[in-house]
């Protein structure tokens, strides 16, 4: 259920708005239980998901690293490479 929740810090380019919602729709699931809320849910679910976004914002704008940043690519090609030597 968590897939969608990636390290977002310390990578070139940033993490877009998109990224951030998803890991914030994401967190939100898990924690609720449901992955789609009751319309009576259905407020207090999106402001969750929004408000958490807006805290993952914060954080990512407020860490500092000395590491350079990772390459999107690049760690994409290194979590496929470990996913066909586990699931080979």
């Amino acid at each position: 259920m968590c897939r969608n929740i990636r390290t977002l810090h310390n990578f070139e380019p940033p993490a877009t708005d998109d990224e951030i919602r998803a890991a914030a729709l994401q967190f939100v699931r898990k924690v609720s239980g449901s992955t789609r809320p009751s319309k009576r849910n259905e407020e207090v679910f999106d402001r969750a998901v929004d408000r958490i976004a807006a805290c993952v914002h914060e954080l990512l704008d407020g860490l500092e690293t000395a590491q350079p940043p990772k390459d999107r690519e690049l760690e994409a090609a290194k979590a496929r490479a470990r996913s066909a030597a586990r699931f080979a």
